[in-house]
């Protein structure tokens, strides 16, 4: 298994966070998403939010890469129906290459 950390913005808006809520709700989210991640080797995401700030911990098998992912992902028009209705709600961080959305953390502690 694989652990990788994440972190994307919100527009900071109550009304669109709240949708955005919504459709990550218990079973709002799609399921032709998450069966397509399950595909690519996902094995469980976690998101958590503060203010407009979010932090994803996605957990993987271990031939995953992003890479694979990006690839098999623009292979699926459901995807990118999904990921274009997201980007209604997300705000890139200010430090994202452009079109960049979700950013990798790097680990600085560990006990």
């Amino acid at each position: 298994m694989q652990r990788f950390c994440l972190a994307l913005d919100l527009i900071d808006n109550p009304e669109l966070i709240t949708e955005y809520e919504q459709y990550h709700a218990p079973g709002n989210a799609w399921p032709e998403v998450t069966q397509h991640d399950i595909a690519a080797g996902v094995t469980n995401i976690e998101i958590f939010r503060t203010g407009n700030r979010m932090f994803m911990i996605l957990e993987t098998n271990d031939e995953f890469t992003f890479e694979k992912k990006a690839a098999f992902d623009a292979t699926n028009p459901k995807i990118a129906a999904w990921e274009k209705l997201m980007w209604k709600f997300q705000l890139p961080l200010p430090w994202a290459k452009s079109g960049e959305k979700w950013i990798l953390m790097d680990r600085i502690f560990k006990s």
